[in-house]
C-alpha cells in the first residue's frame, strides 16, 4: 500500500495536481486565561489549580508542536474554549514557523468548548449549524472552499460524549444531514471531528445498554449512512445519500484515536461524500488516511494527555498533549 501511495503522489506532482492534506484533532480543553464563568473548575484562570500563564503557554506550545508536525493545509479542532484561545494557538504556531492565515470558530453559543478551524487556504464562508437552541449541544462549523473553480464543503463536529445515550448523538447527526441535503449529496463534502462514536458504533454499542435508547439506530452509521461498508473504498457499494468512513481504507490495527482502560477506540473520524471517491475534480487519495501516532504522544501504552493531578484540588502539572490522536487524510485537486 505504501508503494501505491508514493506512486500516486509522484504522479500527482508530475502532472500538476495539488495534494491537499486535511486533519482533525481534539486538543483536549484548550482554555484561555479570561474568566467567562463557563470554565471547568480546574480551568478557572489563576486559581488554586494553577491554570496560569506558565501552564497555558506550555499547553499552547505542546499542541502547536503536534499541529506543526502534522502540517495540514486545513485542520479541524475540537475543545477550543474561545476565539482568544484559537488566536493564541495560531500565534504559537506562527512562532514555531507554521502560519495559518485563515481561521474560524463556532462561538455563537456559550458552550464550554467549541469547534474551530485553521487553514492555509482562503474559504468562501464559514458559518455555524445549530443542533438545538439550548447550550447542551455544540454547534457544527460549516466551511466552504473554492479551489480552481471546484467546491469543497468541510463540516467540523464534536458530538455529545458517551456519558449520555445514543439519542443525543442522533440529534447532531440529523442536524448535520439536514444541512447536507440542502447543499446536495452529490457535492464534495467532508464530515470530520470528534463524533464520540466508533466507526462501527451500531455493533459495539449493543453491548452498552445505557447507550442504546434508539432501538439500535446510531448517528454515525444509520443517519450518516456509513453502515455495512467494506474495507477499501473501491470495494464498497453505496446506499443513496451515504458517506464513506475513511477508517475502512486503512489497516484495522491503525484505526484508533483514543485509549480507554487500555482499549483502543475511534472516537474521531473523517467521512467523505461519494463524489470524493470518484477521482474527478477533487478526490481522496486512497490509502492516505492515518492516525498521527508519533512516539512523543504516548506515555508507555497510554496517551500522553495533558496532566492534571487527582488531588482534592486538581493541579496542572505543565506536561502532556491531548487524550486524542489526530487523523490525517490526503486529497488530490485536479
Amino acid at each position: 500500500m505504501k508503494f501505491l501511495l508514493i506512486t500516486l503522489l509522484f504522479c500527482a506532482t508530475l502532472f500538476g495536481d495539488k495534494i491537499l492534506k486535511i486533519a482533525t484533532y481534539n486538543v483536549e480543553n484548550l482554555f484561555d486565561l479570561q474568566k467567562s464563568g463557563h470554565e471547568y473548575s480546574e480551568y478557572v484562570p489563576n486559581s488554586a489549580s494553577e491554570w496560569n500563564q506558565k501552564n497555558y503557554k506550555i499547553k499552547l506550545k505542546n499542541i502547536a508542536r503536534v499541529i506543526k508536525d502534522i502540517d495540514a493545509d486545513i485542520i479541524a479542532l475540537q475543545e477550543v474554549e474561545s476565539l482568544q484561545a484559537l488566536l493564541d494557538l495560531r500565534f504559537a504556531l506562527k512562532q514555531s514557523g507554521l502560519y495559518y492565515e485563515y481561521y474560524s470558530i463556532a462561538d455563537k453559543k456559550e458552550t464550554t468548548v467549541k469547534v474551530a478551524l485553521l487553514s492555509k487556504i482562503p474559504f468562501v464562508y464559514s458559518k455555524e449549524i445549530g443542533v438545538t437552541p439550548t447550550h447542551e449541544y455544540r454547534n457544527i462549523l460549516e466551511t466552504k472552499y473554492k479551489m480552481d473553480g471546484k467546491e469543497l464543503y468541510v463540516f467540523i463536529n464534536h458530538w455529545k460524549s458517551k456519558s449520555g445515550p445514543e439519542s443525543r448523538r442522533v440529534f447532531s447527526a440529523k442536524a448535520l444531514m439536514r444541512r447536507v441535503s440542502e447543499i446536495g449529496f452529490d457535492k464534495n463534502i467532508i464530515l470530520l471531528g470528534d463524533f464520540n462514536s466508533d466507526y462501527e458504533e451500531y455493533i459495539k454499542f449493543k453491548r452498552k445498554r445505557k447507550h442504546n435508547d434508539t432501538d439500535g439506530i446510531t448517528g454515525i452509521n444509520h443517519i450518516l449512512g456509513s453502515i455495512n461498508q467494506k474495507e477499501r473504498a473501491a470495494d464498497t457499494k453505496y446506499a443513496k445519500n451515504s458517506f464513506y468512513n475513511l477508517w475502512y481504507d486503512t489497516d484495522e490495527e491503525n484505526r484508533y484515536t483514543y485509549i480507554y482502560k487500555d482499549k483502543k477506540e475511534t472516537l474521531d473520524s473523517i467521512l467523505v461524500s461519494q463524489s470524493l471517491l470518484n477521482a474527478k475534480d477533487i478526490a481522496y487519495v486512497h490509502g492516505s488516511i492515518t492516525n498521527f501516532n508519533k512516539e512523543y504522544l504516548f506515555n508507555k501504552k497510554k496517551m500522553h494527555r495533558w496532566e492534571v493531578s487527582r488531588a482534592k484540588v486538581p493541579k496542572h502539572k505543565g506536561k502532556g498533549y491531548s487524550d486524542h490522536l489526530a487523523i490525517v487524510a490526503k486529497f488530490r485537486v485536479n
